[in-house]
């Protein structure tokens, strides 16, 4: 069956998605000091509601406070971010889109100097002044999530996003390279895919039958390889556990990074048995000729990052303009900034990508 970019997108569990584009959850270091959520950082995302997005999700949200990776991180990891994340929500919502908190802890890529805690990982890593996590201690990580979701839910969201790749710590643990625990929890696969199933299973377990789970991988990298990064995919889907799942490829149109691997990154995932859940695909795209080409390589959802901060409507425009590109870069400042792009978010971008604020 053909599908198109208008066309709503049931899930297993809550509302349907008004359409097949999502917003992906970009760091955009807005948020309060204490990790609440500032006005900037409201409108940034809400605009995104209004612009026509199906799914609107925030940035990466920290679930503990030896999580946060930088500060303008979004937190959820205390009853104290709730009225800030209740408002968001009930924003999102009288837009009409459907609303996800991307659940985080960035493990030994978290920032002592913001956290002012030691950093924790799978494995103890002297050179960077990280602690391996002891047994308990991963048990309190996947109840954070868990917790973490549940305020999301008290909140008003849809649902939630598991950040489980670009080496944060659920990554981390998912690295061959390095994660040797021998308490069940690293060494072959079926150790190293053990937390991210409890974290899923968790967080299943805790709320509600209309509240939506995603999870976002990695195809390849970080101690991941590409056959390794296609069986926890798989896995994921397989357990049905998932509403969605948002494989970030870094470019849509990109081969694999290992010689020996036949096709497009993309191609890896689009033919795994999807036990109800939507696959979503994510990176580089600029059109609303690459969206379509994403669907018709086997994608059901297309999460737009880097479009979406040059058009707060980049979903809306696709729809409407089967031709529309989005606008050559650099970009001046105050064009960010009539797109709901705050102030924070604009000096980020200016010190990340020289291609992006003129």
């Amino acid at each position: 069956m053909t599908k198109h970019l208008a066309d709503p997108v049931p899930l297993p569990h809550g509302p349907a998605l008004a359409n097949r584009f999502a917003l992906a959850p970009l760091t955009n270091t807005q948020s309060n000091p204490d990790g609440t959520l500032s006005d900037d950082e409201h409108d940034w995302l809400v605009a995104r509601g209004r612009g026509g997005f199906g799914l609107t999700m925030t940035c990466a949200a920290y679930v503990s406070p030896a999580g946060q990776a930088w500060a303008g991180q979004l937190g959820i990891s205390d009853d104290r971010h709730l009225p800030g994340l209740t408002r968001l929500a009930d924003s999102l919502r009288a837009t009409g889109t459907r609303s996800s908190v991307q659940l985080h802890h960035a493990g030994r890529r978290a920032d002592p100097a913001v956290t002012g805690r030691p950093n924790v990982a799978p494995w103890a890593e002297a050179e960077r002044d990280t602690a391996a996590l002891s047994t308990a201690e991963v048990t309190g990580v996947v109840e954070d999530f868990v917790a973490a979701a549940v305020r999301a839910e008290r909140a008003g969201f849809d649902g939630v996003e598991v950040h489980g790749a670009h080496g944060y710590l659920l990554g981390q643990f998912l690295d061959a390279r390095h994660n040797h625990r021998d308490d069940g929890y690293g060494g072959s696969l079926d150790g190293r895919y053990r937390v991210l199933d409890e974290v899923l299973r968790g967080i299943r377990e805790a709320t509600g039958p209309d509240f939506q789970l995603g999870l976002r991988l990695t195809p390849e990298g970080n101690g991941i390889t590409l056959p390794e990064g296609r069986e926890i995919a798989r896995r994921a889907l397989a357990s049905e556990l998932l509403d969605y799942l948002d494989m970030s490829l870094w470019d849509v149109f990109m081969r694999p990074r290992v010689e020996g691997h036949e096709g497009l990154l993309i191609d890896h995932f689009v033919d795994l048995p999807r036990h109800g859940a939507a696959l979503g695909v994510a990176g580089s795209v600029q059109s609303a000729a690459d969206a379509r080409w994403c669907l018709e390589r086997g994608a059901d959802l297309v999460t737009v990052g880097t479009g979406a901060i040059l058009h707060h409507d980049f979903a809306a425009r696709a729809l409407a303009d089967p031709d529309f590109v989005v606008r050559a870069r650099p970009v001046p400042r105050d064009v960010l900034r009539a797109e709901f792009v705050g102030p924070a978010f604009v000096d980020y971008l200016a010190a990340g990508w020289d291609d992006l604020v003129a």
